[in-house]
């Protein structure tokens, strides 16, 4: 892991997640790239073909460039490689064309989450990048004076598609010499036997080398409130899970278990792209 992209709206939940990311980038020797993405309103967008909103914009990108050299001189980024962009972009599309553009191997992430109507109607960019990045991303909720996951849930169905993403997972954790703790919620709409579960697991696990681990089986009422319940039952320090990645009315009808708990978990949460 050489490259580490925060994505900043200047905001709290931003910092939360370069302090996190420093600490990483601290631990690994990995360069952070920090990125501000600025979105013109679509008025000033029209005008710009004029010449009228050029004043404007430059003060934007004045004022920006300010507070990134402001945010650069922090003390907890001391000693680490930060490398600043501005980009005049809608954000999320701007952060995943910045992730294949630049060969970023993590994302960390600030999110407030929302839920409720604004929720169902307004989305989140952390939510899109979530769902659509190519690269691991950690979403990253309160300031952590620590980020030392050395105790992480990683849940799923072990299912064959997961064994590509979980190996990354697997990497993670060796860089934390962390545990593994693998969990299959079971609910009313998606129970197994413990005696399924276990062969299920001990298939999937067989194809891996990790020692470190240990295997659950989690009741709940449905998958999201399964992980949190668990996660908060043995006090983990990071959440783990795949997303499918899924668009359009795919998504709408069949929802994003990595979407929700990036609005709901209070815990640190690293999602991969299957």
């Amino acid at each position: 892991m050489k490259r580490i992209l925060v994505p900043t709206d200047f905001s709290t939940r931003a910092e939360n997640a370069l302090k996190a990311a420093a600490q990483i980038a601290r631990k690994n020797n990995c360069e952070i790239h920090l990125l501000h993405m600025l979105e013109i309103p679509s008025q000033m967008n029209d005008a710009i073909t004029g010449g009228a909103a050029i004043p404007e914009i430059m003060l934007f990108l004045q004022k920006a460039k300010e507070t990134m050299q402001f945010i650069k001189e922090k003390n907890y980024l001391q000693g680490i490689t930060v490398i600043d962009f501005i980009q005049l972009e809608k954000a999320s599309h701007g952060i995943l064309s910045f992730i294949n553009k630049e060969e970023i191997d993590l994302v960390v992430m600030g999110s407030n989450g929302v839920s409720g109507i604004e929720e169902l109607i307004l989305g989140s960019n952390t939510e899109k990048v979530v769902r659509l990045s190519p690269v691991p991303v950690i979403v990253i909720k309160e300031e952590i004076n620590d980020f030392n996951p050395t105790n992480i849930v990683f849940a799923s169905d072990f299912s064959e598609e997961i064994k590509k993403p979980f190996q990354k997972i697997l990497d993670f954790a060796k860089l934390f010499d962390a545990k593994l703790n693998l969990v299959t919620i079971c609910t009313p709409n998606s129970f197994k036997t413990t005696a399924i579960a276990n062969k299920i697991l001990n298939e999937f696990i067989s194809k891996f080398e990790v020692k470190n681990y240990s295997f659950h089986i989690y009741n709940d009422l449905n998958i999201e409130k399964g992980i949190i319940h668990f996660a908060k039952d043995i006090n983990t320090d990071l959440i783990s899970l795949c997303t499918h990645g899924r668009t359009g009315l795919s998504h709408f009808f069949t929802g994003s278990i990595s979407e929700d708990l990036a609005n709901h978990a209070s815990k640190p949460l690293l999602v991969l792209k299957i």
